[in-house]
Protein backbone atom coordinates (compact mmCIF):
# COMPACT_ATOMS: atom_id res chain seq x y z
CA UNK A 1 0.00 0.00 0.00
CA UNK A 2 1.34 3.53 -1.13
CA UNK A 3 0.87 6.88 1.25
CA UNK A 4 -2.02 7.64 -1.12
CA UNK A 5 -4.45 4.58 -0.95
CA UNK A 6 -3.64 4.61 3.37
CA UNK A 7 -4.90 8.39 3.16
CA UNK A 8 -8.08 7.13 0.64
CA UNK A 9 -8.68 4.74 3.45
CA UNK A 10 -8.79 6.93 6.36
CA UNK A 11 -10.54 9.12 4.17
CA UNK A 12 -13.44 6.58 3.66
CA UNK A 13 -13.08 5.11 7.38
CA UNK A 14 -13.21 8.51 8.72
CA UNK A 15 -15.94 9.73 7.16
CA UNK A 16 -18.08 6.27 7.46
CA UNK A 17 -17.33 6.42 10.83
CA UNK A 18 -18.66 10.04 11.44
CA UNK A 19 -21.80 8.78 9.57
CA UNK A 20 -22.44 5.98 11.60
CA UNK A 21 -22.03 7.37 14.84
CA UNK A 22 -23.88 10.58 13.63
CA UNK A 23 -27.25 8.26 13.02
CA UNK A 24 -26.25 6.11 15.62
CA UNK A 25 -26.92 9.36 17.44
CA UNK A 26 -29.61 10.13 16.03
CA UNK A 27 -31.39 6.39 16.94
CA UNK A 28 -30.69 6.71 20.24
CA UNK A 29 -33.08 9.81 21.05
CA UNK A 30 -35.83 8.60 18.66
CA UNK A 31 -39.16 7.69 20.61
CA UNK A 32 -39.39 4.49 18.93
CA UNK A 33 -37.74 1.31 19.06
CA UNK A 34 -35.65 1.60 15.84
CA UNK A 35 -32.01 2.08 16.51
CA UNK A 36 -31.24 -1.34 14.42
CA UNK A 37 -33.42 -0.49 11.37
CA UNK A 38 -31.80 3.50 11.59
CA UNK A 39 -27.92 2.15 11.86
CA UNK A 40 -28.79 0.48 8.78
CA UNK A 41 -28.65 3.33 7.33
CA UNK A 42 -25.24 5.19 6.03
CA UNK A 43 -22.44 5.07 3.96
CA UNK A 44 -20.59 1.72 5.94
CA UNK A 45 -21.32 -0.88 3.21
CA UNK A 46 -21.35 1.44 0.25
CA UNK A 47 -17.72 2.75 1.30
CA UNK A 48 -16.41 -0.24 2.30
CA UNK A 49 -17.34 -1.59 -1.39
CA UNK A 50 -15.78 1.38 -2.99
CA UNK A 51 -12.62 1.15 -1.37
CA UNK A 52 -12.36 -2.53 -2.35
CA UNK A 53 -13.09 -2.41 -5.87
CA UNK A 54 -11.23 0.59 -6.48
CA UNK A 55 -8.18 -0.08 -4.35
CA UNK A 56 -8.16 -4.28 -3.86
CA UNK A 57 -9.17 -6.48 -1.13
CA UNK A 58 -6.88 -6.25 2.03
CA UNK A 59 -7.47 -2.30 1.80
CA UNK A 60 -11.91 -2.46 1.24
CA UNK A 61 -11.08 -5.13 3.91
CA UNK A 62 -9.21 -2.37 6.21
CA UNK A 63 -11.96 0.42 5.23
CA UNK A 64 -15.01 -2.11 6.13
CA UNK A 65 -13.24 -3.55 9.60
CA UNK A 66 -11.97 0.40 10.34
CA UNK A 67 -15.47 2.20 9.87
CA UNK A 68 -16.88 -0.38 12.41
CA UNK A 69 -13.93 -0.15 15.23
CA UNK A 70 -13.63 3.49 14.93
CA UNK A 71 -17.14 4.12 15.27
CA UNK A 72 -18.04 1.64 17.64
CA UNK A 73 -15.43 3.52 20.32
CA UNK A 74 -17.26 6.13 20.09
CA UNK A 75 -20.79 4.26 20.35
CA UNK A 76 -21.38 1.18 22.19
CA UNK A 77 -18.52 -0.97 21.74
CA UNK A 78 -18.33 -4.59 22.83
CA UNK A 79 -17.31 -7.75 22.06
CA UNK A 80 -19.48 -7.95 18.90
CA UNK A 81 -17.25 -5.40 17.28
CA UNK A 82 -14.06 -7.17 16.08
CA UNK A 83 -16.94 -9.92 14.74
CA UNK A 84 -18.91 -7.40 12.88
CA UNK A 85 -15.88 -5.40 11.72
CA UNK A 86 -14.62 -8.26 10.04
CA UNK A 87 -17.84 -9.16 8.74
CA UNK A 88 -18.17 -5.78 7.18
CA UNK A 89 -14.29 -5.93 6.26
CA UNK A 90 -15.42 -9.00 4.02
CA UNK A 91 -17.27 -6.88 2.15
CA UNK A 92 -14.42 -4.98 0.96
CA UNK A 93 -12.50 -8.65 0.44
CA UNK A 94 -15.15 -9.77 -2.25
CA UNK A 95 -16.01 -6.68 -3.75
CA UNK A 96 -11.74 -6.51 -4.14
CA UNK A 97 -12.05 -10.09 -6.05
CA UNK A 98 -15.71 -9.34 -8.02
CA UNK A 99 -13.58 -6.06 -9.60
CA UNK A 100 -12.12 -8.99 -11.77
CA UNK A 101 -15.30 -9.34 -13.23
CA UNK A 102 -15.79 -6.21 -14.49
CA UNK A 103 -13.39 -2.65 -14.81
CA UNK A 104 -16.55 -0.44 -15.09
CA UNK A 105 -19.69 -1.60 -13.48
CA UNK A 106 -23.04 -0.72 -14.89
CA UNK A 107 -25.81 -0.43 -12.49
CA UNK A 108 -27.44 -3.49 -12.60
CA UNK A 109 -24.26 -5.35 -11.35
CA UNK A 110 -24.05 -2.50 -8.34
CA UNK A 111 -27.32 -3.00 -7.42
CA UNK A 112 -27.05 -6.76 -8.23
CA UNK A 113 -23.57 -6.76 -6.01
CA UNK A 114 -25.40 -4.74 -3.02
CA UNK A 115 -28.35 -7.43 -2.33
CA UNK A 116 -25.68 -10.25 -2.40
CA UNK A 117 -23.23 -8.39 -0.54
CA UNK A 118 -26.16 -6.94 2.35
CA UNK A 119 -27.82 -10.40 2.49
CA UNK A 120 -24.49 -11.93 2.76
CA UNK A 121 -23.62 -9.62 5.93
CA UNK A 122 -26.65 -9.70 7.53
CA UNK A 123 -27.14 -13.17 8.01
CA UNK A 124 -23.28 -13.38 9.00
CA UNK A 125 -24.58 -10.94 11.69
CA UNK A 126 -27.56 -12.47 12.77
CA UNK A 127 -25.73 -15.88 12.38
CA UNK A 128 -23.12 -14.57 15.01
CA UNK A 129 -25.70 -12.64 17.14
CA UNK A 130 -27.26 -16.24 17.50
CA UNK A 131 -24.34 -18.24 18.20
CA UNK A 132 -22.65 -15.67 20.65
CA UNK A 133 -26.41 -15.73 22.92
CA UNK A 134 -27.15 -18.71 22.00
CA UNK A 135 -30.61 -18.18 20.78
CA UNK A 136 -32.04 -20.48 18.10
CA UNK A 137 -30.98 -18.62 14.04
CA UNK A 138 -34.53 -18.98 12.79
CA UNK A 139 -35.96 -16.65 15.25
CA UNK A 140 -33.15 -14.51 15.30
CA UNK A 141 -33.20 -13.97 11.45
CA UNK A 142 -37.44 -13.48 11.34
CA UNK A 143 -36.83 -10.77 14.14
CA UNK A 144 -34.00 -9.20 12.26
CA UNK A 145 -35.94 -8.75 8.99
CA UNK A 146 -36.39 -5.01 9.32
CA UNK A 147 -33.02 -4.13 9.91
CA UNK A 148 -32.34 -6.10 6.78
CA UNK A 149 -34.90 -4.63 4.47
CA UNK A 150 -33.60 -0.97 5.33
CA UNK A 151 -29.71 -2.09 4.46
CA UNK A 152 -30.95 -4.07 1.29
CA UNK A 153 -32.73 -0.74 0.34
CA UNK A 154 -30.09 1.61 1.47
CA UNK A 155 -27.28 -0.15 -0.21
CA UNK A 156 -28.82 -0.74 -3.19
CA UNK A 157 -29.85 2.96 -3.93
CA UNK A 158 -26.91 4.24 -2.68
CA UNK A 159 -24.33 1.10 -4.54
CA UNK A 160 -26.57 1.95 -7.77
CA UNK A 161 -26.14 5.94 -7.53
CA UNK A 162 -22.76 6.39 -5.74
CA UNK A 163 -21.47 3.33 -6.36
CA UNK A 164 -18.83 4.06 -9.69
CA UNK A 165 -18.44 7.93 -8.56
CA UNK A 166 -16.99 6.68 -5.18
CA UNK A 167 -15.07 4.08 -7.35
CA UNK A 168 -13.83 6.36 -9.73
CA UNK A 169 -13.25 9.41 -6.71
CA UNK A 170 -11.20 6.59 -4.73
CA UNK A 171 -9.36 6.08 -7.35
CA UNK A 172 -8.15 9.20 -8.40
CA UNK A 173 -7.25 10.06 -4.89
CA UNK A 174 -5.28 6.83 -4.73
CA UNK A 175 -3.11 6.85 -7.79
CA UNK A 176 -0.12 8.70 -8.16
CA UNK A 177 -0.07 12.25 -9.33
CA UNK A 178 0.54 12.70 -13.33
CA UNK A 179 4.06 14.61 -13.89
CA UNK A 180 3.46 18.34 -15.58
Amino acid sequence: MNPRQLSAISLLAALGAVTRIGLGKVALVVPLDIYGVLIKVGLTETLTFAAGFALGPLQGFLTGFLIIVVSDMFMIPGIWTPFIAAIIGLIGVISGIIRRLTKDPSKLFLCLSAIALTSMSEFLQNAWFALFFQIPLMPTLLTGIPSMVTALVNNAILFTLLGNRMVKMVREVASKPKDG
